[in-house]
């Protein structure tokens, strides 16, 4: 197995971990939380569409903040039995940086506890009962067209498709319509022309949206 790539990253006055290979910030600089909840948990009309067994994949884990902001969601919607997430990471931050990062969200950060002994763990597994989640680390080109599974809803959250084009590309785009659920629905902060068409091509019914606080608009997707 060959050895896995760790993020780059340098921390901004403000304590923003930012990819120094992708010259971009993890979260926003506004408040990463709420648009996380914008972007990613209303792009996909959650928690309305949360039923038991929902399962949320994600190109990009980055902090984990994202699935943290869901798992809260799930919690608070009250649902049986645990949330089930499959994430897709190439360049994985380290456990104590992700410590460091979610420890501006003290409600995310309450939560972070299995995420982050995981990784210190290396595992791959996170299982308790309000959580399933599988962490796959490795392109997404190669280990997306491989996975068995198929997701009610994505969180596309790679860094920008000017800095990142290889996370957004049609092929890739193609793999998640593939890899989606009847129904399913998928979500990105980005409005580039090239994701929203490669998405469209792929089969989902795309629309443009009002973006997250400086940002203009974002994308949501769905499958009939």
């Amino acid at each position: 197995m060959p050895e896995r790539q760790h993020a780059e990253i340098e921390w901004n006055e403000g304590g923003v971990p930012v990819s120094t290979r992708f010259a971009d910030p993890y979260f926003s600089l506004a408040d990463g939380l709420a648009e996380t909840r914008h972007v990613f948990l209303a792009g996909n009309d959650l928690p309305a569409r949360f039923v038991p067994g929902f399962h949320i994949a994600e190109l990009g884990i980055g902090t984990g903040l994202n699935l943290l902001a869901a798992l809260i969601a799930w919690r608070e919607a009250g649902m049986e039995g645990p949330l089930r997430y499959t994430g897709f990471e190439a360049y994985p931050m380290t456990a104590h940086e992700i410590d460091r990062a979610l420890s501006a969200f003290p409600e995310a950060h309450a939560m972070a506890g299995p995420l982050i002994a995981a990784w210190h763990a290396g595992a791959t597994r996170i299982e308790n009962d309000m959580l399933h989640a599988t962490l796959v680390f490795g392109d997404a080109r190669e280990t997306l067209p491989t996975w068995p599974g198929r997701a009610d809803a994505w969180f596309l959250d790679g860094f920008a498709p000017a800095r990142n084009p290889e996370l957004w590309s049609p092929e890739l785009m193609a793999q998640v319509a593939a890899h989606t659920a009847p129904g399913g629905t998928a979500a990105t902060y980005t409005a580039a022309g090239f994701v929203r068409r490669g998405l469209a091509r792929a089969g989902f019914n795309v629309e443009r949206r009002p973006g997250f606080g400086r940002k203009r608009h974002m994308t949501v997707a769905n499958r009939a």
